[in-house]
């Protein structure tokens, strides 16, 4: 009887163990340390790219697939616009690019997007007491200090300021944008002119060598890593020549997807890969290249604009070779990461973002996003809620797909669903009048934004947006 009273005493005491343990793992627990996060961000790399996303793609991504094996794959991932620069203000900031007026991409001496006051991934973390860094292409604009002179003049030492630092970044070592890809800068500073085919190679370097570094320090880390690959120019280095089987642009995709897995080596060999929230994904879908059964590329507001790989991996909390066919968009970080933290954001923040995290977890009842938000360098919008697609084009017309039962797009519905496009144009209208997709109080549109292709804008800032994206495919 003694042995069956000790037997049970034990099987209890082993049993508040295991929900102790339990609870230490969960995000935000108390006592437990948080985990540190890393984004590696392509460049133009298609929903249909990656070999788990694709059977039979031509391209090589060993390392995608291989996080596609060790965590989740998203199929209804979609980045904020479908070109660069707007996605990254929506990755960053969690509000819609819209609502400041930026569609189109930026040039080298743009201004930049993101104010001081405003909060980003990065500040929110950094007030978290994260360590954090930005490695890569920043494509969001800074203020470079009078006297810089023009591009080709700008010499080593040449100061700006109002870049990533300015908005919550410890460290930057990077370039402005791919068509500037070998002028590097080291914080606020241009550092170094090298060739572009050098760029990937030495921004790897970095990645690792700062994963080396964080791993001596007791606080956590966000590494925020914007490739190039496979974005113009295509410039795979020698040891990568041929090794894809796809030309150079596929040995191009391949190197970028060789970086992640040096990120994922730097953070196995720092015993860091446990405690680390890993997502790789894509800034917009495939310049010029469309990949069945979605129609466009980059630049369209349908599906093949927008729709993009999204893989995450979090062992322990996120299930292995898991796939979610919620729709998510990149805007949603800021508010993950937030809740991961348990940090309540401000009303004048995040404004449409919304946490992911029962989807990552598994917990998820039904869609997290009420519905989704998307837009082209063209100005067409677009909003998506369930199965149902309102497209907003800029010329004044509309149309309506059902991408439950024509993901292609090639079936417009609009005529025969007046109901549903009257409630989804009032809720697109309600997004705009909140300045918000989110509860909370009403914020203010830094732009105009019109559904019926009557929209202005300001003298030569339409110039300045289609050059510039004329230029991303030169």
């Amino acid at each position: 009887m003694r042995a069956m009273m000790f037997g049970a005493r034990l099987l209890v005491a082993m049993l508040v163990i295991l929900a102790a343990s339990v609870r230490a793992q969960q995000p935000g627990a108390s006592g437990a340390r948080p985990p540190n996060i890393v984004v590696v961000l392509f460049d133009d790399m298609g929903y249909g790219q990656p070999g788990c996303y694709r059977a039979g793609s031509e391209f090589r991504t060993p390392n995608l697939d291989r996080l596609s094996r060790e965590g989740m794959r998203f199929t209804d991932a979609h980045t904020a616009c479908s070109v660069c620069t707007p996605t990254r203000y929506g990755l960053l900031t969690g509000r819609y690019p819209s609502r400041i007026g930026q569609y189109g991409v930026l040039t080298t001496f743009s201004a930049p997007l993101i104010g001081r006051e405003r909060t980003t991934v990065a500040s929110m973390l950094k007030q978290q007491g994260y360590h954090t860094a930005c490695i890569g292409k920043w494509h969001l604009g800074m203020t470079w200090k009078p006297g810089h002179g023009k591009e080709e003049a700008i010499g080593i030492g040449t100061a700006i300021e109002a870049g990533p630092n300015a908005v919550g970044f410890d460290a930057f070592w990077g370039y402005t944008h791919s068509r500037n890809i070998g002028m590097i800068f080291e914080q606020e500073r241009v550092a170094a002119k090298i060739r572009p085919v050098e760029v990937q190679p030495l921004l790897a370097k970095k990645a690792v060598a700062y994963i080396d570094e964080r791993a001596r320090a007791a606080a956590p880390f966000f590494l925020y890593l914007p490739l190039s690959p496979p974005h113009t120019p295509i410039v795979p280095a020698p040891e990568f020549a041929g090794k894809s089987g796809a030309k150079d642009y596929g040995d191009w995709l391949y190197e970028g997807d060789w970086v992640l897995g040096q990120v994922i080596e730097a953070l196995e060999r720092n015993h860091l890969s446990d405690n680390t929230l890993l997502i790789a994904t894509s800034d917009n879908g495939a310049a010029g290249r469309v990949y069945a059964p979605l129609r466009g590329c980059k630049t369209d507001i349908y599906e093949g604009g927008h729709r993009v790989p999204f893989i995450a991996r979090w062992p322990g909390m996120i299930k292995p070779a898991s796939v979610c066919d919620d729709t998510i968009c990149l805007n949603d970080l800021l508010a993950t990461f937030a809740e991961v933290l348990k940090v309540k954001l401000p009303d004048n923040a995040a404004e449409d973002s919304v946490s992911i995290l029962p989807d990552l977890l598994g917990t998820a009842k039904g869609p997290v996003r009420e519905a989704t938000v998307h837009q082209s360098p063209g100005r067409d919008l677009a909003i998506r809620q369930g199965p149902w697609k309102l497209i907003f084009l800029k010329s004044g017309k509309q149309q309506l797909y059902n991408l439950k039962a024509d993901l292609g797009e090639q079936n417009n519905v609009l005529g025969q669903n007046p109901e549903v496009v009257a409630r989804l144009t009032k809720l697109m209208q309600q997004y705009i009048a909140n300045g918000r997709s989110t509860p909370g109080t009403p914020q203010k549109n830094a732009a105009v934004i019109r559904l019926d292709g009557k929209g202005k804008t300001p003298p030569g800032k339409i110039d300045e947006e289609l050059n510039g994206l004329q230029a991303d495919f030169d």
